[in-house]
């Protein structure tokens, strides 16, 4: 504060103005209680607004899982942001195999492989496509929240990452535990996701999670790339 505005408030606080200050000691008491009564008034802005966003966050319960996905970011994101936190908010959506995406609610992914499959049921007629590479994904789910998550609102998207290409759905039943049934709360299970895809596009891909939720169909889905191993 400025002398001159010391002044000011000093006269204020002094009947209106109608008091005239006489000597030097009257000056410094006067200025003294001037810096104390308006300096309370005085503050940084941001620490003002820091201050109320903390005081709205600490009204909102972050583990409600009846938050709405603006009414989280806007209150509870800072603390789970950033790569492989519990918030979406400059969280990286590009991601390697073995790497984790989590949504808001505490629903986390993971692509944690691709390798070639060749244990076909002969009984079942399999066998693979000409030009054809079967493989299957092992895709790590982990319900970070507090209800029952369906398994099956979960798809994946399979592109080749070197020259093109998309891979399509393969029904191969060795081994095969899909995404089907409900995960409970803070249980963390492994499924497969069989696909084949033209050996012609190579082994490199991408792998694109989609999550069959309003609540998020604005959120960039996370896509993972790795190559497909034997």
């Amino acid at each position: 504060m400025t002398r001159d505005a010391a002044l000011r408030c000093a006269d204020r606080l002094t009947l209106g103005g109608h008091m005239r200050i006489r000597t030097t000691a009257a000056t410094t008491a006067l200025l003294i209680a001037a810096l104390t009564a308006c300096g309370s008034d005085d503050g940084d802005p941001d620490e003002k607004s820091s201050a109320r966003k903390d005081s709205a966050s600490k009204q909102v319960d972050c583990t409600d899982e009846s938050l709405n996905q603006k009414e989280w970011l806007d209150h509870c994101a800072e603390d789970g942001a950033g790569a492989g936190g519990d918030g979406t908010e400059g969280q990286a959506t590009s991601l390697k195999f073995g790497e984790t995406y989590t949504w808001p609610d505490g629903i986390k992914v993971s692509i944690v492989e691709a390798r070639t499959f060749t244990d076909y049921d002969s009984e079942l007629g399999e066998s693979a496509a000409p030009g054809d590479r079967d493989f299957r994904l092992k895709v790590k789910v982990t319900n970070g929240s507090k209800q029952p998550f369906a398994l099956d609102s979960l798809t994946t998207l399979v592109e080749g990452a070197t020259n093109g290409g998309e891979a399509r759905v393969a029904m191969l039943e060795r081994g095969s535990d899909p995404l089907e049934g409900r995960l409970g709360a803070g249980v963390t299970a492994t499924k497969t996701d069989d696909n084949a895809l033209k050996t012609k596009y190579g082994r490199k891909i991408i792998v694109t999670v989609q999550r069959d939720s309003n609540d998020f169909s604005t959120e960039e889905p996370p896509e993972f790339s790795g190559t497909i191993k034997d």
